[in-house]
């Protein structure tokens, strides 16, 4: 392999062997912070990363700022209600434009020499440009110098961005998962502040990732949702190319004393009365959907040994509109908060682990790890595209 000098060499053949024969990522791709700054062009800006969510700007001129792996990158909501993503950066000379969420009125201003922009990143005024009182000059062609646009989707109030640009559409990328959940393509509401929380984890964000994909871990880890939702009443998803993870064929929904539980997503067949599946939408977004609740787990990589999971769940009825289900979305949110603050100490002690320099990447279970290895198989192949050559 050509491998740049300013990274490690790592080996990633016994990886992508199959599954019976493969072994893990190596540890360097969880302490290295050489090959996390590979990792993030090779697999988190090349591919369609999630950075926020719609709910986080829901009116026009809304806008939030944020550090997406060292970019600056800034969420604006247009007057049309389109998101948009721009490097959050003044084209005149480099000056972050927007610190802090804020409601723009009127025009994107930068604090430097006001250069102001519209909300769709179009470059609209250079006072003094020409000099004194001069608002313009041949030279500066406001036409070409717009905010950096970067491009984006938005499925399921995920803002999902591909910094290289050169990603398969959103649409073609995750297909398999689009087709696979299409019941869902319907409207879903934010639960309120309650229904919105994070955890900040000691942990490289794909061991964030693998922990999600299987229920092998059930018993030991969730012993309470283990008691109604074994492990036996869970089945694999790995045969996808952009996603993988777990299923169950028994979920409960959470009702009342008095008999009252959320109200249905319209449409859905037999399969979903009692089912609900949880997948990892490569490479950093977590989602689970249920006949009644959907939610969508972030994971922002800080560093190589930190991440922050940012959660938000949604409802097929606006919480606005309704009052009688407010301390069942709290309840709700206490469930999910308490399942995933239990993964916190085993995501935690694999980070830890990956200092063993004996460890070899471990054996995956032939039989239960299906949906890790994918996502180690998926890692590796975005990871050897550009030290070929």
């Amino acid at each position: 392999m050509n491998i740049h000098s300013d990274t490690v060499q790592t080996e990633l053949d016994p990886v992508l062997a199959p599954l019976n024969r493969a072994r893990g990522l190596p540890n360097a791709h969880y302490i290295s912070e050489a090959l996390f700054e590979e990792e993030k062009r090779a697999v988190l800006f090349a591919n369609w990363s999630g950075v926020g969510f719609g709910k986080d700007i829901p009116e026009p001129g809304d806008a939030k700022p944020v550090d997406f792996l060292g970019m600056p990158i800034l969420l604006v909501r247009d007057h049309d209600g389109s998101i948009g993503v721009f490097q959050n950066t003044c084209r005149h000379r480099g000056m972050i434009l927007v610190e802090e969420p804020t409601k723009i009125r009127g025009a994107i201003r930068c604090p430097y020499h006001s250069w102001c922009y519209t909300l769709g990143g179009k470059l609209r005024t250079t006072p003094h440009v020409g000099g004194p009182g001069r608002n313009t000059h041949e030279d500066v062609d406001r036409d070409k110098l717009g905010l950096f646009r970067i491009r984006s989707h938005v499925w399921h109030d995920v803002i999902f961005v591909n910094v290289s640009g050169d990603a398969p559409s959103f649409e073609e990328a995750h297909s398999d998962l689009l087709a696979r959940w299409a019941a869902f393509e319907q409207p879903m509401y934010h639960g309120g502040t309650t229904s919105s929380f994070k955890l900040e984890v000691a942990t490289n964000w794909k061991l964030a990732v693998e922990n999600y994909c299987e229920s092998y871990h059930l018993p030991w880890v969730h012993p309470g949702l283990n008691s109604y939702s074994r492990l036996e009443d869970h089945y694999n998803i790995d045969d996808s190319p952009d996603f993988s993870g777990q299923g169950t064929l028994v979920y409960r929904q959470l009702r009342t004393e008095d008999g009252r539980a959320f109200p249905d997503f319209d449409g859905l067949d037999a399969k979903w009365d009692e089912g609900a599946e949880y997948v990892a939408v490569y490479p950093n977004v977590l989602m689970g959907v249920h006949r009644d609740h959907f939610y969508a787990i972030v994971l922002e990589p800080v560093d190589c040994g930190h991440t922050v999971e940012h959660i938000e769940i949604y409802y097929a009825e606006d919480h606005t509109d309704v009052t009688h289900t407010d301390g069942m979305r709290a309840a709700n949110a206490k469930l999910w908060q308490t399942v995933f603050e239990e993964d916190v100490f085993v995501v935690e002690g694999m980070q830890r682990g990956r200092r063993g320099a004996l460890f070899d990447g471990g054996k995956f279970s032939p039989a239960m790890d299906g949906p890790t290895h994918a996502f180690h198989r998926w890692v590796a192949t975005q990871m050897t595209k550009p030290r070929q050559g």
